[in-house]
């Protein structure tokens, strides 16, 4: 079982930047694989970013690539999303995923565990 509670999310002005935080809880934290993924109103979940559990392999979504950043802490038990010059089209809920064996995936069905997400809305 894990348990993951994410932080981090506001309101910010298009082109600013908000560092997203989730913390891990229930398993060893380094042995799991974690994503990033997002939904806005009346859209389906949507991947964002991917990390190994080594942190050696990370894979984003292509509206993201160059602007966001997915990194771990495995000593902390925490994964971060740094996201720079957001949109308006970035405003979502944003959860993080876990899975406990397979590699990076970017399929949301593949990560068994979830957080309560985590609301960033980017004004224009």
């Amino acid at each position: 079982q894990v348990q993951l509670v994410e932080s981090g999310g506001e309101l910010v002005q298009a082109g600013g930047s908000l560092r997203l935080s989730c913390a891990a809880s229930g398993r060893t934290f380094s042995s799991i694989v974690m994503g990033w993924f997002r939904q806005a109103p009346g859209k389906e979940c949507e991947f964002v970013a991917a990390i190994s559990w080594r942190g050696g392999i990370t894979r984003y979504a292509d509206s993201v690539k160059g602007r966001f950043t997915i990194s771990r802490n495995n000593a902390e038990n925490t994964v971060s999303l740094q996201m720079n010059s957001l949109k308006a089209e970035d405003t979502a809920l944003y959860y993080c995923g876990a899975r406990l064996s397979g590699g990076v995936s970017q399929k949301s069905s593949e990560y068994p565990y979830w957080g309560q997400g985590t609301q960033v809305t980017v004004s224009s």
